[in-house]
């Protein structure tokens, strides 16, 4: 067996994560209309993989050396450009078979070679009519210089030749204006994408020109902004400072342009030099540049239900009656609500008792990402406009929400509440609610503690946690992490509760180093892992030890891991599985030991070094046993799944979990569940 090595790269680790999402575009088991889905969530992840991670490693010196596989920085992006020129060619050929598959239930996206003389006449007057008054061409040269192009816009760009000289054509393709699909005259649903005919009406806008060659491209900019309070000027107002690195980032340097047809390398030379970018980040696509208007496909094929998933809505939950105080139910014992199984209105009902509850007398709260128009925010305004102390941490780094939460911060300073912004070079990632309580001068407090955002929309869509308890010393370690954060602080020593920078990994670390104890002295140990990402060599160096001392450990990583599992003699014991499915794994979930001497914690914070070190995170010790046992089950039935799973091989590919008897979707299995236990009322 060849020797491989415990350690992946992040970044190609990455990329083996978004290939798992371009399979579901191609598996037959997974609906039509759902694998178009899958096929624009890929393009959409890659967008973001290079605007934020390829964007930085260009910041960085080229022969910086990341800490796992000491590959440098030229080196990385060099595997980033070279896999993803294959990802990008599977891209392509999945989707001419979903076109195929699509022109079987009447919907064609189609081209110039497949229609009728009458559709290109209509084509010809509608564009005419309604495209060519709204486009805006423009010749590159000395009194036109080469123009800014927006990031992930379309343009058009012919190479134009006249008298002898040639020069660039630019006309931009995006617009709010033109829709994405044209359609064709009749009933059926055909469809001609908006760029493919403003590409091949070019001769028309550049009418004085003869036109050599031409193409579609779109370009992906960094997105990289340096958010450091360090940078800013120090009297200037904070939500300012981060409006302004927002615009700024919008014209960061591109890293990437895709085109769409095979030009003279002359041209695509041209255009490097004109945007800065080396031409091994330019790639061709066959399949369109932008795929957007698969929704719009999606909403065409509504009637016919075959072609989605089944419909799955949010159940009530079995232990917390909608009925009655969900507050008084708390204050009888511990609560768990798991996302998108069940459904996240306990907590907004929660939210609205506090609000006018004359007993409450402040809600505390951390704000990472919230639904566009958020009933969260709505109660915290409530609240405070009932005259209740609200202090909300908004945190204005929350990578592509900083405009969202700065207007939400606005709001709700507005209505009364107390608005702080996190803490200097440290993002505030935890999910953590503290509704405060004083009755005959008595203080109690109830505690919400989640794994996933305050959103009520990517509750239906991402699986996650959420405690509520009523615990007094819980209660009193919450508080403990408000007042740190509300006097710009940490804190640094906590008894239940796991709160990064200080207290996180170095427990995480001792309850690994508890098991491995006990291995060495012949007793059951293992650990139980889920997250979405594994990144900190600490955490992944401690795992490699614990496996060489026979501690069995059974993790679900979701997306990158930067730790290879089962190679003989250093992580054997050690087992890697990622489900991608239906709906997106995100819960956090830490278990350490057997039986009576098993700890489980929730938590919001990743096993990388940004949430763990670098980032303020919070995780919640699960006492109920109940809920215990439940969370645990389930842990269990998603490392049984064999229908979304992939295990980790130790050449750190991945492949598909074999059935060998029943299929086992734990995503189905757990709605199923959440079915059959849901209160009827």
């Amino acid at each position: 067996m060849p020797k491989y090595s415990c350690y992946d790269n992040r970044e190609l680790s990455w990329l083996k994560f978004n290939h798992r999402v371009l399979e579901e575009a191609n598996d037959e088991r997974v609906p039509l209309c759902e694998q178009l889905s899958f096929l624009s969530i890929f393009q959409s992840n890659l967008d973001e993989f290079y605007m934020v991670r390829v964007g930085s490693l260009f910041d960085l010196p080229p022969d910086t050396k990341e800490n796992k596989t000491y590959m440098t920085s030229k080196e990385q992006l060099s595997a980033i450009f070279k896999e993803s020129r294959i990802l990008l060619h599977e891209k392509d050929m999945i989707y001419s078979k979903l076109c195929k598959d699509l022109k079987k239930h009447g919907v064609e996206i189609v081209d110039f070679h497949s229609i009728s003389e009458a559709e290109a006449n209509f084509l010809e007057r509608y564009f005419k009519a309604e495209i060519e008054p709204l486009l805006s061409p423009q010749i590159v040269g000395k009194k036109q210089p080469f123009p800014f192009l927006q990031n992930k816009a379309i343009y058009a760009v012919v190479l134009l030749e006249k008298k002898g000289s040639e020069k660039l054509g630019i006309v931009p393709c995006t617009s709010t204006v033109i829709p994405e699909l044209i359609p064709l005259p009749g009933n059926t649903h055909r469809f001609i994408l908006s760029e493919e005919l403003i590409l091949h009406f070019m001769p028309d806008v550049f009418s004085h020109h003869t036109i050599k060659s031409k193409t579609l491209i779109r370009i992906i900019r960094s997105a990289d902004i340096d958010t450091e309070e360090d940078k800013m000027g120090e009297e200037e107002d904070y939500r300012k400072a981060m409006e302004k690195l927002i615009r700024k980032r919008s014209r960061l340097q591109p890293v990437k342009m895709e085109f769409s047809r095979l030009m003279d390398p002359a041209v695509i030379s041209r255009l490097c030099e004109y945007l800065n970018l080396d031409e091994s980040q330019v790639f061709h696509s066959e399949a369109p540049l932008k795929l957007s208007f698969i929704f719009k496909v999606r909403d065409m094929l509504r009637h016919n239900k075959s072609l989605f998933f089944k419909r799955r809505v949010p159940q009530k939950p079995a232990d917390i009656d909608m009925r009655s105080s969900v507050m008084k139910q708390i204050e009888e014992k511990d609560r768990l609500l798991s996302f998108p199984y069940e459904s996240i209105k306990p907590f907004l009902k929660l939210l609205r008792e506090a609000s006018t509850n004359p007993e409450v007398v402040s809600i505390k709260m951390t704000l990472y990402r919230v639904a566009t128009n958020s009933k969260v925010v709505e109660a915290l305004i409530e609240a405070a406009e009932n005259g209740k102390d609200v202090v909300v941490l908004v945190e204005l780094r929350a990578r592509f929400d900083e405009e969202n939460n700065i207007e939400w911060s606005r709001r709700l300073e507005d209505a009364g509440c107390r608005i702080i912004y996190g803490l200097d070079k440290m993002k505030v990632h935890s999910k953590l609610c503290l509704i405060t309580k004083k009755k005959e001068g008595e203080i109690s407090y109830i505690t919400q503690i989640g794994t996933g955002n305050y959103n009520e929309k990517t509750s239906e869509i991402y699986t996650d946690f959420s405690i509520m308890t009523a615990n007094d010393e819980i209660g009193q370690e919450a508080n403990r992490v408000f007042n740190a954060l509300c006097l710009g602080q940490t804190v640094t020593e906590t008894k239940h509760l796991l709160v990064a920078p200080n207290c996180l990994q170095n427990k995480l670390l001792d309850m690994m180093d508890m098991e491995i104890e006990k291995a060495k002295e012949g007793k059951p140990a293992y650990i139980g892992i889920k997250v979405n990402s594994l990144t900190d060599k600490k955490l992944i160096k401690k795992l490699i030890e614990a496996s060489s001392f026979g501690v069995k450990t059974e993790m679900i990583i979701r997306g990158i891991s930067c730790l290879v599992a089962g190679i003989p003699g250093e992580t054997e014991n050690i087992t890697i599985r990622s489900i991608v499915g239906r709906f997106l794994e995100h819960h956090r979930v830490y278990i350490f030991g057997t039986g009576e001497n098993e700890k489980v914690y929730i938590s919001s914070a990743d096993f990388m070094t940004r949430n763990t070190l670098k980032r303020v995170e919070i995780g919640i010790p699960v006492m109920d046993k109940g809920i215990r046992n439940r969370i645990t089950d389930m842990f269990r039935l998603m490392m049984q799944d064999n229908v979304k799973a992939r295990i980790q091989q130790p050449d750190g590919t991945y492949r598909h979990a074999i059935a060998y008897g029943k299929e086992i979707n734990a995503q189905e299995q757990l709605y199923e569940d959440a079915y059959a236990n849901s209160v009827k009322e």
